[in-house]
């Protein structure tokens, strides 16, 4: 089975309170449209995870991140292929977080993580996520 190795921005912010969210987008496209996942995409050769992710999220969203943490690497099989995932916790820097491949996006909080219908691989990772927010 192939493998598709890919990352992921766990983009978050937190309100006056301390309480952490996650930005979250739907896929616009593909078998999986109407999806929700967290921003990201392929890395490419001679990228290293980091450099991929600040690059995917320019491409997909017009906005520069910070990379902070690994948070894990998920790796989920497909019908038709394998997902190896690097997840990393993520800040803005700059920019306005412009829709350019996705339908819509939300700041999820623990109590609304649950509320959309995440991609497989991806809903492997939010319990962890829910500790943080």
């Amino acid at each position: 089975m192939k493998t598709i190795k890919v990352v992921a921005a766990i983009i978050y912010k937190e309100n006056e309170n301390g309480e952490r969210s996650v930005f979250a987008t739907e896929r616009g496209y593909g078998d999986y449209k109407g999806w929700w996942e967290f921003p990201g995409g392929k890395i490419e050769e001679g990228e290293t995870p980091k450099q991929a992710l600040k690059r995917e999220i320019m491409e997909e969203l017009d906005t520069q991140i910070e990379v902070g943490e690994l948070i894990d690497t998920i790796e989920y099989d497909y019908p038709t292929f394998h997902l190896s995932m690097d997840c990393f916790w993520c800040t803005l820097v700059n920019g306005n977080l412009t829709l350019k491949e996705h339908e819509a996006a939300k700041w999820l909080d623990k109590d609304s993580i649950d509320s959309v219908d995440w991609l497989p691989a991806d809903i492997t990772l939010i319990d962890r996520i829910k500790k943080e927010l």
